[in-house]
């Protein structure tokens, strides 16, 4: 089954309908937003110019994506209002990272005034305009957004990391509550197929969104890890933990407690597997490297595979080609990281969270499918 593929799901809820997807996308590409301007701020305030760079291309990329699923409801005038405020902010953003890296406040004022001022007011109204949502509260919305994001660059100014990836998580979360606001609102408002809501898209959101933080948690530990900033890894590779247990806990919700508990066993060996790969590209160790993919390949590919194509009923060679490609597109990661290739670096990050999508979009139908009862 291709990803975003519609199903008779029988007695239980269509995920795959075109207002599902919607969702998904809307979610999908509104968390990635978050990710790529904290992996933005970070390098800029650390010095890592190129870095910075990099990220900043694909964030203005990731706007633009995000432009063309609204202009791909409401047409190609929606999409350029869009694109001029959702580029501001990125902006004004700049500014207040700049204004904490040089201790100005006058600075960080300014650009929480533009954004508070300028940017929620008009995105606001532009969204209310185009959703019938009510104005005060996607407003109250976009500021979260907004003070959610300027408590990640505070907490990366200050090396807090343990409080920079507790706010990258919590202001990733917030962008989900702006998709699930904004993607009803839009199908119910343009007689789009399906339901954006029930419990079966609600759990492919979720699966989806927990998959794309995962890989970007690993990219932002292992890019810590090979830039000698041992505090961060610590903090990154706890979150990493963290997000790993609720995959675990979105499984055994469905499945229960022993699958729970396997799913655990074999992502964490995975998480360990890659860490022992950093290792070897840091210390220049192709043994090293060699034993953490033969790991990857021989070990975590047939176990995870197994165990999903238990769980869903799918081919399992068909999931082993899948996870073999997660597994690759983390070592372009790492690989482009120790080389210092910035650029690099980026576009496979963003390849590798493009392929968890798929990874969740071929698991979720076949997971609420098989198990409808648990999606009424």
């Amino acid at each position: 089954m291709s990803p975003g593929e519609s199903m008779d799901m029988g007695g239980s809820a269509d995920i795959t309908s075109d207002a599902a997807n919607l969702r998904t996308d809307l979610n999908y590409l509104l968390g990635e937003h978050l990710i790529l301007a904290a992996k933005a701020t970070g390098a800029a305030l650390d010095g890592r110019t190129d870095q910075f760079e990099a990220y900043g291309g694909l964030l203005n990329t990731n706007g633009t994506d995000l432009g063309g699923a609204i202009g791909s409801v409401y047409g190609p005038e929606a999409e350029d209002e869009w694109n001029r405020i959702w580029s501001a902010p990125n902006g004004f953003f700049v500014d207040y990272t700049t204004g904490v890296a040089t201790d100005d406040m006058a600075v960080q004022d300014q650009a929480v005034s533009d954004l508070t001022e300028i940017y929620v007011v008009e995105f606001s109204a532009f969204l209310a305009g185009a959703t019938g949502l009510p104005e005060d509260a996607i407003a109250g919305l976009v500021t979260d957004h907004v003070l959610d994001t300027k408590a990640i660059v505070d907490a990366q100014a200050a090396g807090d990391w343990e409080g920079a990836y507790e706010a990258i998580r919590a202001g990733y979360a917030h962008m989900q509550m702006i998709g699930d606001a904004l993607a009803p609102a839009i199908a119910e408002g343009n007689e789009i197929d399906g339901e954006a809501i029930n419990a079966g898209v609600d759990f492919r959101v979720a699966l989806n969104q927990l998959l794309q933080e995962h890989l970007f948690l690993a990219s932002f530990a292992t890019d810590a890890a090979l830039g000698a900033r041992d505090d961060e890894f610590a903090a990154a590779g706890s979150t990493l933990n963290t997000n790993g247990t609720d995959l675990g806990a979105a499984v055994g919700s469905v499945f229960g407690p022993e699958a729970e508990d396997e799913w655990n066993r074999i992502w964490s060996a995975h998480n360990g597997f890659f860490v022992d790969y950093t290792t070897g590209v840091a210390t220049d160790d192709m043994a090293v490297q060699d034993q953490a993919v033969d790991d990857l390949m021989t070990i975590y590919v047939p176990e995870f595979s197994a165990f999903l194509a238990g769980a869903t009923g799918l081919p399992e060679d068909a999931l082993a080609e899948g996870i073999s490609e997660h597994v690759n597109t983390t070592i372009a990661i790492i690989d482009a990281q120790g080389a210092g290739d910035a650029a690099a670096a980026a576009d496979a990050d963003r390849t590798a969270g493009m392929h968890m999508r798929m990874l969740g979009d071929t698991l979720a139908p076949a997971i609420v499918d098989g198990q409808p009862e648990s999606f009424q």
